[in-house]
């Protein structure tokens, strides 16, 4: 009886045992049709870069580059797991773009990427990116192409502005400061054609004439003959949307050309850079850049300015840094929308939930204002500004509204 009575008693202090506990926790299971990134308690959130950060254009993806760092800085965590950066040069070029998109496509523990930085590295590598899974949000890609419902890759979006905006407001500049003939110069990247193309439709609707269209290439160093060719034609202005090399080539040698000696000049956000200023030399004195328009950023950009300084000793490089911060924070905000944690700390994200939810992005308060994502990827609030270049000295590179600032705002 008392072996009986011992029994019955570890029988019923199982069952009380069982029924303290609950029923186990099933493994999780992944049903997310692109597949899931599992995170092991104690293991970073990877996030890539696809940046141009070597060469002659690598001030635009550092950059970028240091936005992303930045809002690492000030997320410090996510959802109980670090952040950790790891990335690839693009090199400013299809070819470089495609073998950066391989490398990252490959490495199955990155959760979303931070890139590119031009648009002909996203046109050769956004599809490898988006087939592997991944999403990529880009900073500085501009190029009408990428977003157009026709040849949009499913799994990209970006911050930076649509050029079918900047390129109407240089167009719409050039005509309001009295030029009525122009010429453009692209060096056949999928930026530099399209951006002047934008420019020489919205210049010919307001009245102006575009006498020439000239095409470079990038690794190009004598500018002088395509340089004759279009001051054969008598523009009042070039607009040059291209990058630092070729465009610090085509501003050191204008005034050379005979009939050059007073035509206006114009560039974009590509060469938007200190790199450029001293590329160029004393011919960039009076130029006009397009870019994003900073005093129209909000509040949070001084502080980011402040942070900056104080992380790497100088100001921004180029144009995007805000664009970059921006990215990184929209990624940060989908993650922890989407992410599954199990009762050991596994986290669990899929990627095309993650996807989803960075497309479903909506008056996202960011550094460059209110963002809400397109169906085919457009998260931009765009914001375009032209400014004047008003000395040589790069190391005075403080672009602004303020009278002493180089280059200094003068549109709108």
């Amino acid at each position: 009886m008392k072996r009986l009575f011992v029994v019955l008693s570890l029988l019923v202090a199982a069952s009380m045992l069982l029924a303290a506990c609950g029923p186990s926790t099933p493994p999780f299971e992944c049903k997310d049709a692109l597949g899931c990134v599992d995170i092991a308690p104690g293991a970073p959130i990877r996030v890539a870069y696809a940046m141009v950060v070597e060469g002659p254009d690598a001030s635009l993806g550092i950059d970028s580059k240091r936005g992303v760092e930045i809002a690492i800085d000030d997320k410090k965590e996510l959802l109980g797991h670090s952040i950790e950066l790891v990335g690839e040069n693009t090199g400013c070029n299809a070819e470089g773009g495609q073998a950066a998109a391989t490398k990252l496509a490959a490495d199955k523990s990155i959760v979303a990427i931070v890139g590119t930085s031009c648009s002909s590295e996203a046109r050769a590598g956004a599809p490898i990116l988006s087939d592997a899974g991944l999403t990529l949000v880009s900073a500085s890609n501009t190029a009408p192409d990428l977003t157009d419902p026709a040849k949009h890759v499913a799994g990209y979006a970006r911050t930076a502005h649509n050029d079918k905006v900047q390129g109407a407001v240089a167009a719409e500049f050039a005509y309001a400061s009295g030029v009525r003939k122009a010429a453009t110069i692209h060096d056949g990247s999928l930026y530099a054609d399209q951006l002047q193309q934008v420019f020489a439709n919205r210049f010919k609707e307001l009245g102006g004439e575009i006498v020439y269209q000239a095409a470079i290439a990038p690794t190009d160093t004598d500018m002088r003959p395509v340089l004759t060719e279009i001051a054969a034609a008598g523009p009042e202005m070039i607009y040059y949307p291209i990058f630092v090399a070729a465009g610090g080539f085509v501003t050191a040698q204008v005034r050379e050309v005979s009939g050059l000696e007073n035509v206006k000049t114009m560039g974009a956000d590509g060469i938007f850079s200190p790199d450029f200023i001293k590329a160029a030399g004393e011919n960039v004195k009076g130029m006009y850049l397009s870019s994003p328009d900073f005093s129209a950023f909000g509040a949070g950009y001084t502080d980011f300015l402040k942070k900056h300084e104080t992380k790497y000793g100088e100001k921004p490089l180029s144009a995007f840094h805000a664009h970059a911060y921006d990215a990184a924070s929209i990624i940060f905000a989908a993650i922890e929308k989407v992410a599954v944690k199990d009762a050991d700390g596994t986290l669990h994200i899929g990627r095309q939930a993650l996807r989803d939810a960075i497309f479903a992005t909506k008056e996202f308060s960011g550094l460059t204002g209110k963002l809400t994502c397109s169906a085919t990827g457009d998260c931009a609030d765009p914001k375009i500004a032209v400014y004047e270049v008003v000395n040589p000295d790069p190391a005075t590179w403080n672009p602004g509204a303020a009278a002493d600032s180089n280059p200094k705002k003068v549109y709108p």
